[in-house]
Order: structure tokens, then C-alpha cells, then sequence
């Protein structure tokens, strides 16, 4: 979707935005307030191939996605009605290049109060779009991503590290992270003894 056509779809006032991978911890812009938020309908899970920011064509990484059913947490960020034209524009040029991601407003909770906000969700239909892929798959991609916001382990290792901080955890993404350390440790060892 292109962001005009986005932005006139928008309802006047403030905009809430729901981050769940890295726009928790590396939003961008800047907000009003913050807070722990749960998104409903939906859930994290590491399905797009990065081969840009955490990978290349050549050595894909895997980040993030929202894909549908279940639930997650993450953080939600108010944006004055003022602030966000230029938030959009940054958002859609970090997120929306290789459009891997849809724009949507879904339904997020902060406590006891209900309200929409904007999420970038996995595409399924994106050639991007890893699907469902079994533990060492998973582990490999992000053992191997290396792109131009750095390693995917440390992405990966920095999104567990906020949700923890959250007093949230993740087991699947814990058990692919320590998996990725294991492969990663392995190759090195057999660098070193080559």
C-alpha cells in the first residue's frame, strides 16, 4: 500500500503504533508515551528473510513478522496527530521497501484499555516470506544473516533482551537464538582448526 493512500485512511487524532520486533527497542521516532501493549489476532514469529538490513540476497538473515492468530506483546507508541506525517515517512522507508510487510490498524490492548494501532504484518504471499520452516532452518538463517544494521544474532538476542525486560518471554525465539549460538559457535571452532 502506498503511504498516501494509507495516511487518508487513518482516523483524525493521535496515532498508536504497535512494535514487536525491532521498533521496541530501535523505534525511530519520536512518541508521546509508550507502553507494554498485547496485540490480538496475531503473533511474532521469525518469517521474513532479511537481505538487506540483518542479511544479503546471498546470505539472507530471518527477522520478525506478525502473522495471523494467537497473541503477542510488545510496546505501543503514541504519536500527536502533528508528528505523524514525517513518523510515516520514516516508517514506510525502514519498512515498506521491499513491501514484505502489510500496513494495518489492529486491535492492541495497554492494560484495560482497547485501541488500534498501526502494524506492519508478514505477507504471506512476499517471496520474502520464509513460511514455516523447522528449528535448524530458522537457526541458520540467523546465524548466517550478517546486513547493514549488523548481525541478525544480535537482533535477535536484542529483541529477547527487551521482551525480557518486559517481563515477557518468547520460548520458540529462545530456543532459535540458542540454537543460531550453537551453529555459529560450531563454525568458528571449525575455522579455527582449519
Amino acid at each position: 500500500m502506498e503511504l498516501e493512500i494509507f495516511r487518508r485512511r487513518l482516523p483524525a487524532g493521535d496515532l498508536w503504533i504497535f512494535g514487536y520486533g525491532s521498533l521496541m527497542w530501535a523505534p525511530g521516532f519520536r512518541y508521546a508515551e509508550r507502553h507494554i501493549a498485547r496485540a490480538f489476532g496475531f503473533h511474532r514469529a521469525l518469517c521474513i528473510l532479511s537481505n538487506r538490513y540483518r542479511g544479503t540476497p546471498e546470505r539472507p538473515g530471518l527477522v520478525v513478522g506478525l502473522c495471523r492468530g494467537g497473541s503477542c506483546y510488545g510496546m505501543a507508541y503514541r504519536v500527536p496527530a502533528a508528528r505523524i506525517a514525517p513518523v510515516l515517512r520514516g516508517l514506510w522507508h525502514r519498512e515498506m521497501l521491499n513491501r514484505v510487510y502489510i500496513p494495518r490498524m489492529i486491535a492492541v490492548r495497554i492494560g484495560r484499555r482497547r485501541l488500534r494501532a498501526l502494524a506492519f504484518v508478514a505477507d504471506p504471499t512476499h517471496r520474502q516470506y520464509a513460511g514455516e520452516l523447522d528449528l535448524h532452518g530458522r537457526a541458520r538463517l540467523v546465524a548466517q544473516g550478517i546486513g547493514e544494521r549488523g548481525r541478525c544474532l544480535d537482533y535477535v538476542r536484542r529483541t529477547l533482551e527487551h521482551m525480557t525486560a518486559l517481563g515477557v518471554r518468547d520460548p520458540h525465539l529462545e530456543r532459535v537464538l540458542a540454537a543460531a549460538q550453537a551453529l555459529e559457535r560450531g563454525t568458528t571452532r571449525e575455522r579455527s582448526l582449519a
